[in-house]
């Protein structure tokens, strides 16, 4: 019985202030005091000094509303969740929130085969409107580019088809990158596409991620000369620079320069990603390990971390 009051006296105790609470969730102090202020569903208690501190059970009710908006909703639609759902719940409203956003998807996708601007304008922004940035991003435009690359590549869907997504698709998400706050404390990165390669759509994808992460990204889109990249390295100085590679033809260009980098600037942290990467041989896996990325949003995360 006293370990069950201690629990709940502790669940109670404000002992975490916000700084400590940012570092806790991976939120930003910022953020979590505009949900505060929008949605009222938690109240901080204050110390002498006025400062905010939470308790363990405001810590619970933050990771739950976190956990949402990492699935895909957004934190309105996640608090609503809150006042009337519990942990039996989820799996049945996210299913049904999936459901929604495969539907959106499909009519997005048939729009941009019709050639109908307006309604794809319509569509990505409700998407934008209904979902987090990555779940619209990743789960909703990279989808539809995923299916848009199949169909022309089976012949279904014409080069013209493709440009014209392809278009819509890149000035959307280049208008949402350059809207993401990011971190003067993380490190900066720099993404530019591998040597020869114009394809900057899955590479807008990746710089989203790393902006919403925090970390300070300049974006240079599609492939410059090699010593134009060194000349921007050195007035930069960034700890991470990452590479898109699509085309196998540009494999052997893009490693030679992976290689020039690790002589020339020892303490940058280089990154490949691309479907070029994803049908090497064994031998060049191993070699170069250590600067293949992956190709989802997880591999991503453990990269960062080793």
């Amino acid at each position: 019985m006293f370990c069950y009051w201690r629990l709940c006296k502790t669940m109670q105790e404000g002992k975490y202030n916000i700084k400590a609470v940012s570092k806790l969730l991976g939120i930003q102090s910022g953020t979590l005091r505009a949900w505060e202020r929008r949605y009222q569903f938690i109240e901080p208690v204050r110390n002498d000094s006025g400062h905010r501190l939470y308790t363990e059970k405001h810590l619970q009710t933050l990771k739950w509303l976190i956990n949402k908006t990492n699935q895909g909703f957004t934190i309105s639609q996640a608090v609503s969740l809150l006042e009337t759902s519990t942990v039996a719940t989820d799996i049945p409203e996210t299913k049904r929130y999936n459901e929604q956003s495969i539907k959106l998807a499909d009519e997005l996708l048939e729009a941009l085969i019709s050639f109908n601007e307006n309604k794809a304008q319509m569509l990505i922004s409700q998407a934008f409107s209904m979902y987090t940035i990555e779940h619209t991003v990743v789960d909703v435009i990279g989808a539809i580019l995923v299916q848009i690359g199949d169909k022309w590549e089976r012949g279904e869907i014409t080069s013209a088809h493709e440009h014209f997504a392809s278009n819509i698709l890149k000035s959307r998400i280049s208008s949402v990158m350059h809207m993401i706050p990011t971190s003067e404390f993380l490190p900066k990165a720099l993404t530019v596409c591998a040597p020869g390669e114009k394809h900057e759509l899955g590479l807008l994808i990746f710089t989203i991620f790393l902006k919403r992460k925090g970390y300070e990204t300049v974006y240079l889109g599609e492939s410059i000369a090699d010593k134009d990249l060194f000349t921007v390295l050195k007035i930069i100085r960034p700890s991470y620079l990452f590479m898109s590679c699509s085309l196998n033809e540009n494999l052997v260009g893009t490693l030679r320069l992976v290689e020039e980098l690790s002589r020339d600037f020892p303490d940058l942290k280089v990154g490949l990603g691309g479907e070029a990467l994803n049908h090497v041989s064994d031998e060049i896996r191993t070699s170069f390990s250590r600067v293949l990325i992956g190709g989802s949003q997880s591999d991503w995360e453990e990269w960062l971390k080793i």
